[in-house]
């Protein structure tokens, strides 16, 4: 698989890993995409070749550099492989179980490493998945790549997600019956709460209808005794009283 040769982000580490001691890791990030660059770039020199070679008439040449064209890609995509598996690494040395950093990986690469992790998640039975996408602030125009395909994976994994505070962030619910974007409020147990209300599968977090009747009617029940109590008291009291004056008549 060739992916677009050129990086998401002018800086492809987690901002807690740039600069210092982490110059090394830029470093060797840029060594593995330039070398990938490279071979891509000799394989469209192949295939335009192997193409003039093929309208010449000299179909032997164009299928050796056709072949020869084969190599540099598989090349190209064991360097892109070496890139995005050594970055990956890096930015998530120290993450949560529950989250992953997606900085200076292709859309491509993202989504195949987003779907091997969601895919683990889902059989540990965990609740959900933070994905840091990055804010494009430093990406061509300033525009998103990774965030609308993170987005996109969802709608057509019918998988619930919304955008954290830090719009660089998603959080995916793995729990959750629905499928696209909802308010992060929806699943605000993710920061710390519990849920609100109910809304593309989510439910307000309280007891069964059923139950609620249950009780309302042992309240009702529990009340009319109460009454029958104070009233029981009351006759009792009456009675009491009135035994007292018949007795005092009867002994004078």
């Amino acid at each position: 698989m060739s992916y677009q040769m050129r990086t998401l982000s002018s800086n492809p580490l987690a901002r807690e890993r740039r600069g210092g001691q982490h110059d090394s890791d830029q470093a060797e990030y840029d060594r593995l995409r330039g070398l990938a660059r490279t071979e891509q770039n000799r394989r469209h020199e192949l295939i335009s070749q192997s193409r003039e070679a093929y309208q010449n008439g000299d179909g032997g040449r164009a299928h050796d550099l056709s072949q020869e064209a084969k190599k540099h890609e598989a090349n190209a995509d064991a360097y892109n492989k070496q890139a995005s598996e050594y970055i990956f690494r890096v930015n998530n040395a120290n993450q949560e179980e529950d989250t992953i950093d997606l900085h200076g990986l292709f859309v491509e690469e993202a989504e195949e490493i987003l779907e091997t992790r969601i895919n683990a998640a889902k059989r540990q039975h965990s609740r959900g998945l933070h994905v840091i996408v990055g804010k494009g602030i430093h990406s061509e125009n300033h525009v998103q790549k990774i965030k609308p395909a993170v987005e996109k994976f969802c709608r057509e994994h019918n998988l619930v997600y919304s955008i954290e505070k830090n719009s660089g962030r998603l959080y995916i619910d793995l729990q959750a019956e629905g499928s696209g974007e909802v308010d992060p409020n929806q699943h605000s147990w993710a920061y710390g709460g519990q849920q609100q209300q109910q809304h593309g599968g989510y439910q307000q977090h309280q007891q069964p209808h059923y139950q609620q009747q249950q009780q309302h009617h042992q309240q009702q029940h529990q009340g009319s005794s109460g009454n029958g109590g104070q009233q029981e008291d009351h006759t009792a009291g009456l009675l009491k009283l009135l035994f007292g004056v018949i007795k005092k008549l009867f002994c004078k």
